[in-house]
């Protein structure tokens, strides 16, 4: 490597860079990807471990009813939306295509469609709410359809994210492996 400081080779003025070799572009998007998509990852590791620890405190009776509301019957399958990001953190290492396909597939089935049905059966509860003032569930004191109404907002932004930058990385990984079959 060269020395920031001393004499410059005779005959170079510091603009002969131009010929160096630099990474492909589609390398670059691809770990810029990964990083995003690993940044998406653990935080739906968060939402994921929140609900489990309300279903956990909720069903094994930690704290009394009053301070955490029993899970409503979206949470349960909910919990499944782990296996899809466990296929995308498996897909990394080897840019394994399939393993990625795998994961956005069950990314829809396991995650948006959960929270999908959830708005749909706390859709009754929160006009209830808004139209009377009434809650009849809590989370710590708070309503607990506000609160998963928030979660809810936070998961489909993060599933949302992650499956559009995975669509990203397969287009990205795609045009690798076929520009190495036209060689």
């Amino acid at each position: 490597m060269a020395a920031r400081s001393g004499p410059r080779a005779t005959g170079s003025d510091g603009s002969d860079f131009q010929h160096r070799e630099k990474v492909a572009s589609h390398y670059k998007m691809s770990a810029s990807l990964k990083n995003k998509i690993k940044k998406l990852i653990y935080a739906h590791l968060v939402i994921w471990l929140l609900i489990a620890a309300q279903m956990c405190v909720s069903h094994f009776k930690l704290v009394s009813k009053d301070l955490v509301a029993m899970p409503y019957q979206w949470e349960y399958p909910y919990l499944l939306s782990i296996i899809p990001s466990l296929f995308g953190l498996f897909s990394f290492p080897r840019n394994n295509i399939s393993y990625l396909v795998i994961s956005m597939i069950s990314m829809g089935l396991f995650s948006i469609a959960p929270l999908i049905y959830g708005t749909l059966e706390m859709f009754p509860m929160a006009q209830q709410l808004y139209r009377h003032g009434k809650a009849y569930r809590f989370i710590f004191g708070f309503s607990a359809i506000s609160v998963m109404y928030l979660l809810m907002v936070v998961a489909v932004q993060v599933h949302g994210w992650q499956i559009y930058y995975s669509k990203k990385l397969l287009d990205s990984w795609f045009t690798n492996t076929q520009e190495k079959k036209k060689k």
